[in-house]
């Protein structure tokens, strides 16, 4: 039962955040359509919105392992 909680825990982390990088890469590329002068800052941001997002599988691995060692 560990195992198919933790794998139903990584899989809907995965989702999520793909979900989420998805949108925050197609807002960065359409901010930088409208105003290319700010490419280098909307990057910069858009770099630290996708680092904080794929922290959230990462976590949700963590915990997997720890309901399958546990």
């Amino acid at each position: 039962m560990n195992f198919i909680a933790a794998a139903i825990a990584v899989a809907g982390a995965a989702i999520g955040a793909s979900l989420g990088n998805g949108r925050v890469i197609s807002t960065t590329i359409e901010a930088i359509a409208r105003q290319p002068e700010l490419q280098s800052r909307l990057q910069t941001l858009m770099f630290i919105g996708v680092g904080l997002i794929e922290a959230v599988p990462i976590m949700a691995v963590v915990i997997a392992f720890l309901l399958i060692f546990q």
